[in-house]
């Protein structure tokens, strides 16, 4: 009987390969004046190596510079400990409280339901509804969360129809419905600083690597990562709708469906409204909290009124808010407990996650400390001259593929160092490279292990692999094209960038 606990083959070999090209770094070296940087060099090569194979689990590589920096002399133990926990883990963790407040008291399947219950009516209408509601709140929970969520509801909507129509006329609108509830999961996330482990990874690495640099504020993220997540969303919709599966006009689908399962919700609790209020302040406490200069529209932060503003970080608020739900009285009774959330909660939060930050967080910091960012970006000297748009095209298409087969999370600590360093190469501002390639990162759409949203609709047996490489390959070349053209046209403008110009702060 064969064991399912068994590695894979890619995991035997990525086991295997990973210490086989850390020894071989680390005998050979890559600068003679810098002996340091290859025994960093070396640890980077091995934590990618078994991160990209998943050859131990994610969070347990992430911990391997606690072992192998002291021992290397690249840091010393308390220096490298101390990077594992931050104000972007705070952010992370008061986020993701929040979240968790919300499914505890059913908030996100009533705000879903509404949204799809107001738009509903068509097929087409009804799919949208779905994405709609699916990208605004991955915007603040998982995009996992979110799919495990709305995957029930749009089957029984396809159990419905599957009773009353045929198989032909069904299957092309299950199919635009459950990857379209996969697909707008994983945009949405983009919108928000909170809405995707690769956009708080850039945040934090990003000022590991150019401390003098602005702070990239969830207000600033938003302004872009918002309209990009409503546009592509809107384009998945059409291609999705209008091209690859048409839904049959035969089909009508009975909103009874959707009112029976907001009704059996019953009115909004007082729990619920607390959670709202709570995470409705705290948007607008990250959103507004520095000053938003718009070239001629300037909006003042609310932090500026107290006299040490630049104490107060989003982790800040996210911290504070989450604590009053810890505080706030409930007053169900059909959960018992004393607060909106009570110690339970930390038992659930991904404490794994946190570790994978960490060790992309201490990659990024060994990086800048043993100078391998330099002698990395050295290597791209011959690229000087070329137009960073293509360059940006380039980089979003190896992220966009690169994260089909590897996890986003940990494909992002990684590369982010190296394209830190090829920035500075290049002297080009390190957000063009960046940002979009973080981006980039959360769209992959081609394969079910691409993803967790896209792995979980298709395992409702609706979709054939084949029917979601069909469309996602097309979608990863659409969304290569937005993103580059979004940030250059938008991205540029919220984070005041002059692509003509090597930003003071980026210079060694």
């Amino acid at each position: 009987m064969t064991n399912t606990n068994d590695r894979t083959a890619a995991q035997k070999i990525g086991l295997v390969l990973g210490p086989a090209l850390f020894g071989i770094v680390l005998s050979l070296g890559i600068s003679p004046e810098n002996p340091i940087a290859g025994r960093m060099a070396a640890t980077a090569i091995l934590m990618a190596t078994w991160w990209m194979a998943e050859a131990v689990p994610l969070a347990a590589t992430a911990m391997i510079p606690v072992i192998l920096y002291p021992f290397l002399g690249i840091m010393d133990v308390k220096d490298v400990s101390s990077v594992y926990f931050n104000s972007t883990i705070f952010l992370f963790l008061g986020g993701f409280m929040i979240a968790l407040a919300m499914e505890k008291w059913n908030l996100h399947k009533r705000v879903s339901l509404l949204i799809i219950r107001t738009i509903g009516g068509s097929p087409g209408r009804i799919i949208f509804g779905f994405m709609l509601a699916s990208a605004l709140m991955s915007m603040f929970i998982s995009n996992t969360a979110t799919t495990i969520m709305m995957l029930p509801i749009g089957l029984a909507i396809i159990l419905k129809l599957e009773e009353s129509f045929p198989n032909e006329a069904t299957h092309k609108f299950s199919v635009a419905l459950m990857l379209g509830i996969a697909f707008a999961s994983s945009v949405g996330g983009i919108a928000t600083l909170v809405g995707t482990a690769p956009n708080l990874a850039f945040q934090r690495i990003f000022a590991l690597t150019f401390p003098d640099a602005p702070d990239i504020t969830f207000g600033h993220w938003i302004l872009l990562g918002f309209p990009l997540a409503m546009i592509m969303m809107v384009i998945i919709w059409v291609v999705l709708t209008k091209i690859f599966y048409k839904p049959s006009p035969e089909l009508y689908i009975d909103k009874s469906i959707i009112d029976k399962e907001y009704g059996s919700l019953g009115p909004m609790t007082y729990e619920e409204k607390v959670v709202f209020y709570v995470l409705a302040s705290t948007a607008l406490m990250w959103i507004f909290r520095k000053d938003i200069n718009l070239g001629t529209l300037s909006i003042p932060g609310w932090s500026g009124l107290f006299s040490f503003a630049k104490y107060i970080d989003d982790g800040t608020v996210a911290i504070l808010t989450s604590s009053l739900l810890f505080i706030i009285p409930a007053k169900s009774m059909k959960i018992p407990t004393v607060a909106i959330l009570d110690n339970k909660v930390f038992s659930k939060l991904p404490w794994d996650i946190v570790l994978l930050f960490g060790g992309g967080f201490a990659i990024a910091k060994g990086f800048q400390d043993t100078g391998l960012s330099t002698l990395l970006g050295d290597q791209f000297a011959g690229l000087a001259g070329t137009s960073p748009f293509i360059l940006m095209i380039f980089v979003c298409f190896g992220l966009t593929f690169l994260t089909e087969l590897t996890s986003n999370t940990a494909t992002t600590h990684t590369i982010l160092p190296i394209l830190a360093s090829l920035s500075v190469a290049l002297q080009i501002n390190p957000m063009i490279l960046m940002i979009p390639a973080t981006i980039s990162a959360s769209f992959a759409f081609m394969l079910p292990v691409a993803t967790p949203p896209n792995a979980i609709v298709f395992s409702s047996g609706r979709i054939r692999i084949g029917e979601m490489v069909r469309v996602g390959i097309v979608i990863n070349f659409i969304g290569i094209i937005v993103t580059s053209i979004m940030f250059y046209l938008l991205g540029t403008v919220v984070f005041g960038i002059d692509v003509d110009v090597f930003p003071a702060w980026a210079a060694r």
